[in-house]
């Protein structure tokens, strides 16, 4: 059923806003605080690496409790933090409770993706999973930009309670129209945790981590990089995030549709963005509209990362879906924190304008997995032809 995927999505809003909405005020929360922007990044950094050391054992821990309830859980502590940030809390609080929700994120994303695809058969899965990762790009075109905007018009803080409405509104929503969904037959941590073993899956893991690397290790800058490599101003920022997030819905809708036909090759196709993105900007230089123009195939090529990361892990493991949903969350936030730390290092040291390249680097190194994955796979299939 999609009203299942849509409910995904909602919540998939409210999770990403509390995420990513940091991204639009970094400059300004650097400033409050008196410290860095690569020390401000922290607040993502620290999110994502939370969720990368703990995905997998909390997911596997609650996988056998009432779906609906680990929902209703997890978007209630996303509320919950979100309030208390606003009242602008020392710094050390503020990096606290953006830490807690981190626990749970997975857990959320696992489990809403697992709702939204168990009514359905194989051939739909991929484009229900779709919709549930359009609340990436929707956060993107709406409550990610728009708290930026209300930033710049008041103060960082205003960000804060934008996150706070969006999970409240997702709270209530999921409570009043998700049924119960107690767990009939829960899986034995065994039969999940065995694809751990298994080199395709092991290599699509690597891909998902370069993948995310290379791509966060300039967008978590984003208002940054385009501040001061680009010369835009903070309600400018706000309108970029807004161009990128439109064109991101669209193409999380097309990404969805291309993985029903051809996961391996629709996966490429959008990750060829971490190599052309990084040589667009440098080409662009000072040129307004060259710029808006990349930023524009940059949302694009960007936005389905998540999806085109997941669906690519879990194509190895269609057997533990919840579990390689966790993993790959986890991996791709600990990309998010390996790209945001790398590039905050690079601004301090280098200067911001560097940072688009080392998502070249990281991009080259997802294609390398990719390849080695193939071949992989294909020596395995030639070994079991011979034994046949």
């Amino acid at each position: 059923m999609k009203k299942y995927a849509y409910i995904g999505c909602l919540g998939f809003i409210a999770v990403i806003t509390t995420e990513f909405g940091v991204i639009g005020i970094l400059p300004q929360v650097a400033e409050h605080y008196k410290i860095s922007i690569d020390k401000a990044g922290y607040l993502l950094s620290a999110f994502a690496l939370i969720i990368a050391l703990t995905g997998p054992f909390m997911t596997l821990l609650t996988s056998g409790f009432d779906r609906k309830k680990i929902m209703l859980t997890a978007i209630f502590m996303f509320l919950i933090t979100g309030f208390v940030s606003s009242f602008s809390p020392p710094f050390w609080l503020l990096m606290l409770v953006r830490i807690l929700p981190a626990f749970l994120q997975p857990v959320y994303i696992a489990t809403a993706l697992s709702v939204a695809v168990s009514p359905a058969d194989d051939r739909k899965k991929n484009e229900l999973m779709g919709i549930v990762f359009n609340g990436v790009a929707i956060a993107m075109v709406t409550t990610v930009p728009f708290a930026t905007w209300i930033a710049g018009l008041w103060s960082w803080e205003y960000s804060f309670m934008i996150q706070t409405a969006v999970s409240l509104i997702a709270l209530a929503v999921i409570y009043f129209l998700l049924p119960p969904m107690p767990v009939k037959e829960k899986k034995s941590y065994g039969n999940q945790v065995r694809i751990l073993k298994q080199p395709p899956f092991i290599l699509s893991t690597l891909t998902n981590f370069f993948m995310i690397t290379a791509w966060f290790s300039t967008y978590s800058y984003f208002a940054d990089y385009l501040n001061k490599a680009k010369g835009m101003d903070t309600s400018m920022v706000s309108y970029m995030l807004l161009l990128f997030g439109i064109i991101g819905v669209i193409a999380n809708g097309v990404a969805g549709k291309m993985l029903n036909r051809n996961v391996a090759g629709t996966t490429a196709i959008f990750l060829s963005g971490t190599i052309l993105v990084p040589v667009l900007l440098y080409f662009s230089d000072g040129n307004l509209w060259a710029t808006i123009l990349v930023i524009g195939v940059w949302g694009f090529l960007y936005s389905p990362s998540f999806l085109n990361a997941s669906t690519y892990m879990i194509s190895s493991a269609p057997d533990s879906l919840e579990f390689a949903n966790s993993l790959a969350t986890s991996f791709g936030n600990l990309g998010v924190t390996v790209g945001t730390t790398i590039g905050g290092w690079i601004i301090v040291t280098k200067g911001v304008e560097y940072i688009p390249w080392i998502g070249f680097v990281f991009g080259l190194l997802a294609f390398l997995m990719m390849i080695l994955k193939n071949r992989v796979v294909k020596q395995s299939q030639v070994l079991s032809t011979c034994q046949n």
